[in-house]
């Protein structure tokens, strides 16, 4: 239950996000008249909606963009582009538009071009035509005697080259799922920054819908992004030394985030999240996580000789204060996380923020400190998971190891888990989980810490044949205290062996790790011979998606695995 200056500060910074984030930005809008819009839609921004619950698509946005000015909030949706194309969309704002988009787009009198970027084109202009059909891994070239298969026709023209690179203009006659990006694949020359057909490196997915033409004259453009012609001259990320072309990257970060920034305004609020991860948002060696109104910038490798220049340009977006954490080059590299010249204590752009303070995620409150050391206090990337452990949670003993601050023991406590046991060997952190615990109302709760080694702690909980219904294990890669040295690998199938040898039989336990050097096959591997040892059966062997505010680098695996096991 939230109190009445808990809304009031959530709406206060709802009108705030408004203006970081806005439903539209006006020089977007390439036409307005006549019950048609034409947007020129940023990369990252759904042309339609992915989730009914969640809504951040365009036609959405639209939505709320017309209604704000008065008008009727209608929007018809005819034409579709992929999350991560930009370029011209149109939509209907009245039956009559939607009758004549309809036979513009659907009866394909309307003329479409594109411009790609990508690397292997050979000579010179030429027509593809390829039967498509669903793959395992997104859409493939088949045979024309397929029967599944559907005819896809594109006209490609060289524009520019530089080398094996070449901005290439496509003109499509039929309209099948991923259809440029899977036949300038088939033809050695994959999209540039294409997680799933190609590797070439890019700042994002070089895909661009470039001219919309309705066979009654009227024609659209969408002006080529820069990061194109950076791209096409080798600029393969962003050069930090080109303020223009970090800003863009930045316009791109926000607008991907639209709905997670507005999430502050939901009945269960979150006003954290991340705002950059690194190459999967064009910006190598930068991760930026937004805490309510401020930023936490951290800096790694090749982000780290520009921090000025980075963080001028995080403080001319509009938020409150900007701080900085200057992370060491390898994650195995051991420095003091409260030096003042690793993580300053204040912002260091604009006004700081209290020394601690409660953010939201999914209607709980978390106690954060964003100037206690390179840690806030939570990891946003498991804020997915921890939404399940609650889900999960109800009536159920839950074990945390590994806890830090206790986030999902927090999580589990709002999910009315029967009881809550938190284990670290962090005094400093345990004493955050319990300032989030009664920022939730939670003092009374079922919920014992214990500040001890995990690893001894699972020993002895074994001997005692203590056993729980959820247990939840997230180490750190690397991590040393005074009886045990840890270092995630094969060490992985002993501890998920402890894991498993604490549960009931139908628990469910989680074990997560955000180990680069391991593959997901790897780690499943692990923990399926930690479940042999400790002598159970495996019922459900799931792996977590990541959340989508943490993008993985174009053609490279994602570092975080999350495994969600439950005992047959």
């Amino acid at each position: 239950m939230r109190r009445p200056e808990e809304d009031a500060a959530l709406q206060s910074l709802h009108a705030r996000r408004l203006r970081l984030f806005p439903d539209l930005d006006p020089s977007r809008v390439l036409h307005d008249a006549e019950g048609l819009v034409v947007v020129d839609k940023p990369a990252g921004v759904p042309s339609q909606s992915p989730d009914a619950e969640s809504r951040e698509d365009l036609p959405f946005r639209l939505g709320r963009h017309f209604a704000a000015r008065g008008e009727r909030d209608y929007v018809g949706v005819h034409q579709r582009l992929d999350r991560d194309t930009s370029g011209v969309i149109a939509y209907a704002r009245d039956e009559e538009a939607n009758r004549f988009l309809a036979a513009q787009i659907e009866g394909r009198r309307a003329t479409k071009s594109y411009v790609a970027a990508v690397k292997g084109w050979r000579g010179g202009a030429r027509t593809l035509k390829h039967h498509l059909v669903k793959g395992v891994h997104g859409m493939e070239v088949t045979s024309p005697r397929d029967k599944r298969g559907k005819l896809a026709i594109s006209h490609v023209e060289p524009l520019e080259r530089d080398g094996d690179r070449t901005l290439v203009h496509v003109r499509i006659e039929t309209g099948r799922t991923h259809q440029i990006r899977v036949q300038l694949a088939h033809e050695g020359a994959p999209v540039a920054g294409d997680p799933i057909y190609g590797d070439a490196p890019a700042p994002r997915l070089m895909l661009h819908a470039w001219k919309l033409s309705f066979d009654d004259g009227r024609a659209f453009e969408a002006p080529l992004p820069g990061s194109f012609r950076r791209w096409l001259r080798g600029e393969e990320r962003v050069d930090y030394r080109d303020r223009a072309a970090i800003d863009e990257a930045l316009r791109d970060a926000l607008e991907r985030r639209w709905g997670l920034a507005h999430a502050a305004s939901a009945e269960a609020p979150t006003t954290m999240f991340r705002l950059v991860h690194g190459e999967g948002d064009g910006l190598p060696g930068l991760t930026v996580d937004v805490y309510g109104d401020h930023l936490v910038a951290s800096l790694y490798d090749e982000a780290a000789p520009h921090e000025d220049t980075i963080l001028d340009a995080l403080e001319a977006l509009g938020f409150t204060g900007v701080y900085v954490k200057r992370r060491p080059k390898k994650a195995s590299t051991i420095v003091d996380p409260r030096r003042e010249e690793v993580a300053p204590a204040e912002a260091s752009r604009g006004t700081s923020a209290p020394s601690s303070f409660v953010a939201w995620e999914n209607g709980i409150r978390f106690v954060v400190r964003l100037g206690d050391g390179l840690s806030t206090g939570i990891f946003l990337d498991m804020r997915d998971a921890r939404r399940r452990v609650r889900e999960a949670a109800k009536g159920r003993r839950v074990l945390n190891l590994f806890a830090y601050t206790g986030p999902f023991s927090v999580a589990a406590a709002t999910g009315e888990a029967a009881d809550v046991v938190t284990v670290d060997v962090a005094a400093p952190a345990l004493a955050t989980c319990e300032a989030s615990f009664e920022a939730n109302g939670l003092a009374n709760a079922t919920h014992r810490i214990v500040k001890t080694d995990c690893f001894v702690f699972l020993d002895k909980a074994v001997q005692r044949a203590e056993r729980y219904d959820l247990v939840i294990c997230d180490p750190p890669t690397f991590a040393t205290t005074k009886r045990t040295r840890w270092t995630s690998g094969k060490q992985w199938v002993e501890l998920a062996q402890k894991c498993f040898s604490v549960a009931e039989p139908g628990a469910v336990v989680l074990l997560c790790t955000n180990d680069a050097r391991m593959s997901a096959e790897q780690f499943r591997r692990f923990v399926k011979d930690g479940a042999e040892r400790a002598g159970v059966s495996l019922a459900v062997l799931r792996a977590l998606p990541s959340p989508w505010d943490y993008p993985s680098a174009p053609g490279q695996p994602h570092p975080f695995k999350r495994l969600w096991c439950e005992l047959g």
